[in-house]
């Protein structure tokens, strides 16, 4: 059975990460046992540690229902088990948003479903996930195919209400089925969100998939199209051979997909499913593929964007071609095509994040060990030199090799004394900028908002209070802003002082973008707006919809200050990270290298006996040198999916 491209990439991009993972932990234990480490630096080992296991992959596959999402799912994800994993039938076969992943914390695999009701409350699918009490958990053996299929089924299943109950729940009645048995009944789903948690070896590394039932979810589900869908590193946009871009697709796709290409950093694909009913043996493969690019050209037409952009595939006969090793079959299938483009965006993609919010932080700490040792061992070997072209009197060379050690040392205790310095005074900015984006600030924003909310629930109300929201939010992150570039030029002006007093080096300041938080508030903001915009009533009472709208909203915000938060905390003790370590480690190899020196002036020793000690430093600190020569080595390694392509990464190598 064949694993697939994408299958066989996304495997190579976690091992990379664990490899990583491990050369952290390797420079961290250098540390230790050199007694160069510190709080601050074991800190930042670790974040970055935590930012490589709790890396995750979400791919988000949205459109209505029928149109083959998840056969996709298990074509692209679970062929090599000879079977379908998910239930995949003609008909409504995912009725709720679906998250699949998998819980390390959890000893057994399970389905947990949120009823349909809590839709009456306000709670986000999110606040409900924190009380785990208002859902139905379904254990499953997964090594039970059977009782794995029964688990599995119960997430389509159904339950009939009044259509006036489904209108109070959210639903849009036009666009459900009417019961068979009483018209005046509709069908509506039985669960409001499904959670499976499943031990597969992609699901296990990282990889969380999110299948969305249609526009009946995305409609009246804020939390999908401000959250859950923008947070996905792609979406994939399901369409069907057979009926091209119906009208229902096509709202789905102006309302709720289109715009997360433009909003977000994850990548968006319009997919063609069920090409193989074009298939026609008859008229040849010419003829067929002729019909297959005029239903992409017109489907690209309708939905404004590139042919390029539209993949077309049969997601039922690539499952079936990768269970039975036939090669002929998949290519004819065209997911490979799928595949490829998933690859060479998503995997790339998260690539380059890690390398630029991990790797080039490690590099940096990793050079600077480096540097002060190589340093060291440089100056040991010159003193073996001077000791062994001055036999006559090797313990007064010694004791001047002594008094040379004991000056820089002293040099850098006044440095180190001037640093700290340097970093109460930061911490006196941190706290300026703490001050300019505080919790409680944002709590006043949120309860002027409910407070002008429940004073007026029309459209008017709404949209006033939203936009004061954001105004407000906005000046805060100016003042931030105003106040992040004060503390950017005093960093500046330390780093300088620091390269001058220390001919060769060149240190980065690292600074405090806060550009990005203001960004990113856009995104938010151009989402809200679009969500509003999408109400089809003028609001004269409290709505349910809206009420979980404007608790999605808040999340939404809370999480991009709490991250704002979290980075000016950790500000004042990163940004001089750099220079303190380096210094640090100066200083205790100094010592080090004191001790060692003064143990040979002590013990009665000859000429031949202290030149063997000091071979024997010299040979420690070789050793010491190649176990950061190679943790950076391997640091400096392109990612899997960039060694594989001649892509020059961003430390300037070029992979062949």
């Amino acid at each position: 059975m064949s694993t697939g491209k994408l299958t066989q990439q996304v495997d190579a991009y976690i091992k990379w990460k664990h490899h990583l993972i491990k050369q952290l932990s390797i420079y961290r234990a250098w540390m230790r046992s050199n007694k160069v480490s510190n709080p601050e630096i074991e800190g930042k080992l670790e974040r970055a540690a935590k930012v490589l296991r709790q890396d995750e992959i979400t791919l988000a596959f949205v459109g209505e229902f029928s149109r083959g999402k998840t056969e996709l799912i298990n074509a692209l994800f679970f062929s090599q088990y000879g079977q379908r994993m998910l239930p995949s039938q003609a008909g409504r076969t995912t009725m709720c948003p679906t998250e699949m992943f998998y819980d390390r914390k959890s000893e057994r695999c399970f389905i947990r479903l949120l009823p349909i009701e809590t839709r009456m409350a306000s709670t986000s699918i999110t606040g409900f996930k924190r009380i785990p009490e208002h859902w139905v958990t379904i254990f499953f053996d997964s090594r039970d195919p059977q009782a794995m299929t029964q688990a599995f089924t119960e997430v389509a299943r159904t339950k009939t209400v009044t259509v006036e109950k489904a209108r109070q729940l959210g639903f849009d009645p036009a666009s459900l089925d009417h019961c068979d048995k009483d018209r005046s009944q509709v069908v509506i789903p039985a669960w409001r969100h499904a959670m499976i948690n499943y031990d597969h070896p992609l699901l296990s590394q990282g990889i969380r998939i999110l299948d969305t039932p249609g526009l009946n979810a995305l409609g009246s589900e804020p939390e999908l199209t401000l959250s859950m869908l923008p947070n996905a590193q792609a979406i994939i946009y399901l369409l069907s051979a057979d009926t091209g871009v119906t009208a229902s697709d096509m709202q789905v796709w102006e309302h709720h997909v289109r715009q997360l290409d433009e909003d977000t950093q994850g990548s968006l694909y319009a997919v063609l499913n069920k090409i193989d009913i074009l298939w026609d043996d008859l008229q040849g493969p010419e003829f067929t593929q002729r019909s297959i690019d005029q239903v992409r050209e017109a489907s690209a037409r309708q939905l404004r964007i590139d042919s390029q952009d539209v993949m077309t595939l049969s997601a039922k006969q690539a499952l079936l071609a990768k269970v039975k090793n036939d090669d002929k079959l998949l290519a004819r299938s065209q997911i490979q095509q799928l595949e490829t483009l998933l690859c060479e965006r998503l995997i790339l993609k998260k690539e380059q994040l890690v390398e630029t919010t991990v790797v080039k932080q490690m590099l940096q700490l990793i050079q600077n060990s480096r540097n002060a040792l190589s340093q060291q061992l440089i100056q040991t070997r010159e003193r073996q030199q001077q000791l062994q072209g001055n036999k006559s009197d090797n313990n007064h060379m010694i004791y001047e090799l002594q008094e040379e050690a004991h000056q820089k040392y002293d040099q850098h205790q006044k440095r180190l004394i001037a640093m700290r310095a340097n970093r109460r005074l930061l911490m006196r900015q941190q706290q300026m900028l703490k001050s300019a984006c505080n919790s409680n600030q944002f709590n006043d924003h949120i309860s002027a908002l409910h407070r002008e909310m429940s004073g007026s629930w029309t459209t008017l109300g709404m949209n006033q209070s939203v936009e004061l929201l954001f105004r407000n939010l906005y000046l805060d992150l100016n003042n931030l802003q105003i106040e992040s570039k004060l503390a950017d030029k005093m960093v500046d002006s330390i780093y300088s002082r620091y390269c001058r007093e220390h001919p060769g080096t060149f240190m980065e300041p690292p600074s405090l973008d806060v550009d990005q938080y203001t960004r990113e508030l856009r995104v938010i903001q151009r989402k809200s707006d679009r969500f509003r915009s999408q109400l089809k009533t003028l609001l004269t009472e409290q709505s349910v919809v809206v009420s979980r709208y404007f608790a999605t909203l808040v999340s939404e915000i809370n999480k991009l200050f709490e991250r704002l938060h979290g980075q000016v905390e950790h500000w004042a003790s990163d940004v001089l990270l750099p220079l303190m370590q380096n210094m640090l480690e100066q200083k205790q190899l100094l010592e080090q290298q004191m001790i060692r020196l003064k143990s040979l002036t002590q013990e009665n020793r000859n000429h031949q006996q202290q030149m063997d000690r000091l071979t024997t430093m010299i040979h420690t600190q070789e050793m010491q040198l190649q176990v950061l020569e190679t943790v950076l080595k391997e640091f400096r390694k392109p990612p899997p999916f960039l060694r594989s392509r001649k892509v020059v990464n961003l430390h300037g190598q070029s992979v062949a």
